[in-house]
């Protein structure tokens, strides 16, 4: 039933590109590097751990922006990040992002164009403007675009929105300076990394990486408690009971992870960005309750300690037994040097934004 709309939103997403492919909508460009991070799948790539890894890789030597639109903030227009701020006004992939970089500018706009403008009039030190999930905003050109795919969900397998998760038809990664093949197995052999080149069949000025997800130390939800960073591992596992609270697109790989810790393990999942409610605070609380193992903990993702943090009235043990697992990226087959190279010469460069192939 799902199929027919499908054919649709095909047809009105393509036409919508032929309009800017054959520049009947006009794109804007600026006068400085502009880097696209963004994909043709409806969520679950890791944006955030890739936007994330190229603030790391060049806050030190450029003045960095990061602008996204904020999913599902209560605010609305062009917003700066600062420490009054929480979730609610920014969303809370910028708020996670914002406070593992308060040294660089992050901003929040559904009109990208009018962010890009607003950042370079209250901010005209920025040298180079991350867009967070910016492949779709065809009004901006990027100068250099990254384009991200599951590897357990490749979107040359997938299908159009409703039947399927594509946002535009698969052909437009031709749009694509890379291709990155995200949550990749690290143990990918060489023959299976031949077979999705193949089938992925990019164009000869694209370079296409393979990246994995790293996961850190547990950190504390709340300050004050222990770091957090042995919990997963003294004692006997069989003695570990962990409640799992999930708002994240896809949390199969996050929950494969910690169940290695759990002789028992009980998951909430929760929607994508979700908005925590007192019902749910009490939900987690009674699940931590109902645990059997002699040391308990309550683990979520990075993106939703971000929401949870806003709960103040969590009582012991609740409190010192929430904990957050962050997560960065590896590349594959010593890639890195590689993809460190092109983003950084393409800033350097700093020239009018044209595509750097």
């Amino acid at each position: 039933m799902l199929y027919p709309l499908s054919l649709i939103y095909g047809a009105v997403t393509g036409f919508r590109n032929f309009l800017y492919n054959s520049e009947v909508l006009k794109s804007h460009e600026f006068n400085f590097p502009v880097i696209c991070v963004g994909n043709i799948t409806a969520g679950g790539t890791g944006k955030t751990p890739h936007c994330e890894y190229i603030i790391d890789l060049l806050k030190d030597k450029f003045n960095v922006s990061l602008l996204s639109r904020g999913y599902k903030r209560k605010s609305s227009g062009f917003l700066i990040a600062t420490p009054g701020l929480g979730p609610s006004d920014i969303g809370d992939e910028p708020m996670q992002i914002f406070s593992k970089f308060p040294d660089i500018t992050v901003a929040v706009d559904s009109d990208r164009v009018n962010g890009v403008n607003s950042i370079l009039r209250e901010r005209p030190q920025t040298k180079v403007v991350i867009l967070d999930d910016g492949f779709q905003h065809r009004n901006i050109k990027p100068g250099f675009t990254i384009l991200l795919t599951d590897y357990s969900r490749l979107m040359i397998h997938d299908n159009m929105l409703p039947y399927g998760n594509l946002r535009e038809c698969v052909s437009n990664m031709s749009r694509a300076d890379i291709i990155l093949i995200t949550k990749t197995p690290p143990d990918l052999s060489p023959i299976q990394r031949r077979i999705i080149v193949k089938e992925i069949n990019k164009s000869p000025w694209q370079n296409l990486y393979f990246t994995s997800l790293v996961y850190k130390d547990p950190l504390p939800v709340f300050s004050g408690t222990e770091t957090g960073a042995d919990i997963l591992k003294k004692g006997n596992k069989e003695d570990r009971g962990i409640i799992l609270v999930t708002g994240i697109a896809r949390a199969e790989l996050f929950k494969e992870y910690v169940s290695q810790f759990a002789g028992e393990l009980i998951h909430i999942p929760f929607p994508d960005h979700h908005d925590f409610s007192a019902g749910d605070i009490k939900a987690i609380a009674e699940a931590f309750t109902s645990l059997q193992k002699s040391h308990k903990y309550i683990i979520t993702t990075e993106k939703d300690a971000v929401r949870l943090r806003e709960f103040t009235n969590f009582a012991e043990p609740l409190r010192s037994s929430f904990f957050y697992i962050p997560t960065g990226i590896s590349f594959l087959n010593d890639d890195t040097n590689e993809f460190n190279n092109l983003i950084t010469e393409y800033v350097r460069k700093n020239k009018r934004n044209n595509r750097v192939s």
